[in-house]
This record gives C-alpha cells, structure tokens and sequence, in this order.
C-alpha cells in the first residue's frame, strides 16, 4: 500500500496524447522537478547550473535544467526529477536567511512537448498570442493561456514548444489539443 501512495501518477496516465503525422503532436515530458524562485538572479545562479535570464519572456537552458523568466523577480526552474531532493536541499541551504523564496511545485504542474509543422497553428487555436517565429523566437516564454487553461508557454525550437499546465487541467489541455488537431487538418 505505500508504494503506491509514494509513487506519484503522471496527470496523464491513461490518456490518449493526440499526434497527427504531418500536422503536430502532444508528448508527456515525465517526470520533472519544479521550483518556483523569487529573489536576486545571482543567489542561485551558481548552484542551478544555468544563468537566470534577465531579460523579460526568456529562458536559459543547459543540459537537462532550464530556467524560465515568469517576471522582474520570479523565475521557473526545470530540472529532471532525479536532481529533485539534492537540489532541493542545496538551493535551500543557500538561500537560507536571505531574502528569497523557493517553492517546489513539482507536484502541481504537469509539461507537455507540442511539435510539429502545424504547431503554431494548433496553439493558435486557444492561444491569443502571435506564435510566428519572428514574433515569439526560439527561446521565449510567457504566461498565457490555451482556451481557459493558464499555461507557461516556451518555444524550445523552431518548430517546438513547452507548455507547463497545472495537473487538474492537464486532460482539459490535452482534450483541447486533440480536438483542435482535428480543426486544423
């Protein structure tokens, strides 16, 4: 019975991600630990392993970690899962009696990988955002929304994007999705 309570279920788990040859398609990113920082970008710079970026709706990645400008003080960093409780501890001893906050919300947000030719217009359809390269390069992040989900949006190549949605909307974000790959067919 614990191990079952221990082992944390994907928000995904049973779900069909849609794909369409040609057009897009939607993959879990899995397992990853998130943390939430608020504070001076040169308190973690060091001890994450990837610069916080300063400049606005930007991110910095390096290896498996990333780090994802949210606002003038506030900073979403990605890691695998296995860094998890090391790096936790490590950020928090560092931080320790300085005026910063990091939150781990691993267990709160789900990533999704959306790809494809047609990825811009399958985002576009519950996205307001112009998703044109030349308007939002590779490199880019902002909060918006897909349809009413609150997301962090992150174009991760020319082609490719990262969404970070909350867990609870996760099969709302993928049911949109799959539904608005039929509309652009």
């Amino acid at each position: 019975m614990a191990d079952r309570i221990a082992a944390r279920r994907s928000a995904l788990e049973g779900l069909a991600l849609p794909s369409s040859a040609g057009l897009a398609s939607v993959t879990d990113v899995g397992v990853a630990a998130r943390f939430l920082y608020r504070g001076a970008p040169e308190l973690v710079a060091g001890v994450f392993g990837v610069e916080l970026p300063t400049t606005p709706l930007r991110a910095n990645a390096r290896l498996e970690r990333a780090v994802l400008w949210l606002g003038p003080d506030e900073w979403l960093l990605l890691t695998a899962k296995a860094d998890d409780s090391t790096l936790s501890a490590t950020l928090s001893n560092v931080l320790h009696g300085k005026p910063a906050s990091l939150v781990d919300i691993s267990h709160r947000q789900v990533g999704l990988v959306v790809s494809g030719p047609r990825v811009e217009a399958l985002l576009n359809a519950g996205c307001p955002l112009n998703l044109d390269v030349a308007v939002f390069p590779v490199g880019m992040c902002t909060r918006t929304i897909l349809a009413k989900a609150e997301i962090v949006l992150w174009r991760t190549a020319g082609d490719t994007f990262r969404i970070e949605v909350a867990r609870s909307f996760a099969p709302y974000a993928v049911a949109f999705l799959d539904e608005a790959m039929h509309g652009i067919a």
